[in-house]
């Protein structure tokens, strides 16, 4: 019997040692919400004529944690779930796209994408700095990750800071 339980204690600390060394290694840590910053889906990156990029954005709300199970509670009361799934939630009423210039020197944070091309080469980097060709280039190469909402700051009319949201 005591085989048994140091077999069980040593695979529960297995899988608890992964999380831990995420939590202290730079895991996942929320975008703080401000004025400047709205969280958003981009729909669409294009260049106008005099060579700027300008992108296309959908305006979401995003929730997490206890306000994301108060809305989802809300929003979904005949869901049958006692809270929002995965810890999150999205609420998307206003159709309405707004296109905004990107600032030249914009900051770009990735979450997760594929960085080596390789089928399942998608992984997860916090915070990783990517140069604006280079998301428009991720973009283009992985449209799916137009589905990510991403948090948008947004001064004197132009984008200049892009973070991924990672989503579960």
């Amino acid at each position: 019997m005591n085989k048994v339980r140091l077999v069980l204690y040593a695979l529960i600390l297995s899988l608890l040692v992964p999380a831990a060394a995420l939590a202290s290694s730079g895991g996942y840590v929320p975008v703080p919400p401000s004025p400047d910053t709205h969280p958003a889906y981009i729909t669409g990156l294009t260049y106008g004529q005099d060579g700027g990029l300008n992108l296309t954005a959908d305006y979401i709300q995003w929730f997490e944690g206890t306000e994301a199970d108060r809305v989802f509670a809300e929003k979904e009361p005949d869901s049958g779930l006692s809270a929002a799934p995965n810890g999150y939630y999205i609420v998307n009423e206003n159709p309405k796209l707004r296109t905004l210039p990107v600032h030249p020197d914009v900051q770009v944070l990735m979450q997760i994408y594929n960085r080596t091309g390789e089928p399942g080469g998608a992984g997860i980097q916090w915070n990783e700095e990517v140069s604006l060709q280079r998301f428009t280039e991720i973009l283009k190469a992985e449209p799916y990750l137009q589905e990510y909402p991403y948090h948008l700051v947004v001064k004197n009319g132009q984008v200049v800071r892009m973070i991924q949201q990672y989503i579960p």
